[in-house]
């Protein structure tokens, strides 16, 4: 295979990749609902880049960027045995993410969706860093 066809077929396989997840709703099975710990107390994740984060994001929420070189290692210092919540821009970078956590072993992890619906979700305040 060439290599302009080799970067056509990357290309492609990129765009079905990030489309699949842009849907309009969630599966009845994968329904928004807070994920809960032993002290009702789940840890909160933005998954969105440094930039974005610095923007706006929920109190106390850690970013870890699911795009940037750490993920992997940022998810892998996390305790398995806490519960997390996981949010976003849209929902489509924290469904990855969460993708990724469970097949890491996480269970008690959720995806809550964009920030204004993590925002709802979680009762929690948007900040800036600004």
């Amino acid at each position: 295979m060439d290599t302009p066809l080799r970067l056509l077929f990357g290309a492609v396989l990129t765009l079905v990749a990030a489309l699949s997840g842009c849907t309009s709703g969630t599966a009845p099975d994968e329904a928004v609902t807070p994920a809960t710990n032993s002290s009702s107390n789940p840890v909160v994740i933005d998954v969105r880049t440094p930039e974005e984060f610095a923007e706006a994001h929920l109190t106390g929420a850690v970013n870890i960027d699911i795009n940037g070189p750490g993920f992997a290692d940022g998810i892998a210092q996390l305790d398995k045995d806490t519960a997390y919540q996981v949010y976003c821009r849209s929902g489509n970078r924290s469904a990855q993410a969460v993708a990724l956590m469970r097949q890491a072993g996480f269970l008690e992890v959720s995806d809550i969706g964009g920030l204004q619906d993590a925002a709802e979700t979680t009762g929690l305040a948007v900040v800036s860093e600004d």
